[in-house]
């Protein structure tokens, strides 16, 4: 069987898609052109990672196709050793493209078991879009950053942090919450100077202030499915929606060096 026709079959029957991209820093094919933004690397990683997991597909296909597609090659993965673990620091950041805070449960355990590690040592949490006209507010966050205290709780996670909160909200937060926010993504891009107010608060608060560069959706549906589309021929991808992507980063604390980076992506086709 071609392996467009095997891929297209697969795509058909499956309704959860998951992917790791394994270590981008190890991998050579995306050194020949350096990505313009997060979003547009995210894109060609999805591509890459499909385009290369299809080609892995024997041509005969078991009679019972699998509903969960789960697309990672081995030998693109490195796992954390327990001798190593020690010296690195494992930082996540969440984009959730819906409000459904399981996907941060779901999110952080796929992560853990990715990178074989039982903690991570910092979440970023980063809110799904808001309909046109309507402002993140603490209500907004509340669920998730409860979830996100559960797994500081049960010690799956060490610090949690948000992305994007001007002062007001920050405190909002910081007030209300039980697990406080240990650090807050500030996006350069919006503002070239940290607002005097938001490093005020932070420093008085012991709250890091970070910078980053994503949009404000890493990717929409719209790209999400174009990325799918690309991997291989014929790919019917309209109902595939998308849930969460996750990037990770690994850096060796003596030197401040990346070790490892990558992305995990979670969607599901909507049936309804």
């Amino acid at each position: 069987m071609e392996p467009h026709v095997t891929a297209k079959l697969l795509i058909d029957n499956a309704t959860t898609l998951k992917l790791h991209t394994g270590n981008l820093v190890n991998r050579n094919r995306l050194k020949k052109k350096c990505p313009s933004s997060p979003s547009e690397e995210l894109q060609d990683c999805i591509k890459v990672t499909l385009s290369e997991w299809f080609a892995t597909i024997p041509p005969t296909l078991e009679p019972e196709l699998p509903t969960i597609l789960d697309c990672t090659i081995p030998e693109n993965t490195e796992l954390i050793t327990p001798e190593e673990r020690e010296e690195l620091k494992v930082s996540v950041k969440l984009f959730l493209s819906e409000s459904d805070c399981s996907s941060i449960r779901n999110a952080v355990d796929m992560v853990c078991v990715s990178l074989g590690v039982s903690q991570l040592d910092s979440v970023i949490i980063a809110s799904p879009p808001l309909p046109e006209g309507e402002g993140l507010s603490l209500a907004h966050l509340q669920p998730m950053w409860a979830e996100l205290e559960t797994l500081v709780q049960s010690q799956k996670v060490a610090a949690i942090g948000t992305s994007d909160l001007d002062k007001t909200l920050l405190e909002q937060l910081y007030n209300w919450a039980q697990v406080k926010p240990s650090s807050n993504q500030v996006n350069l891009a919006s503002c070239c100077v940290m607002p005097p107010d938001l490093t005020a608060f932070a420093k008085e608060f012991d709250i890091q202030l970070l910078t980053h560069n994503d949009s404000k959706e890493l990717i929409g549906a719209a790209g999400f499915q174009e990325a799918v589309k690309e991997s291989s021929r014929d790919l019917h991808v309209a109902d595939w929606k998308l849930e969460w992507v996750l990037r990770y980063s690994i850096i060796v604390k003596s030197r401040g060096i990346i070790k490892a980076k990558g992305y995990l992506v979670h969607a599901r086709k909507d049936t309804q």
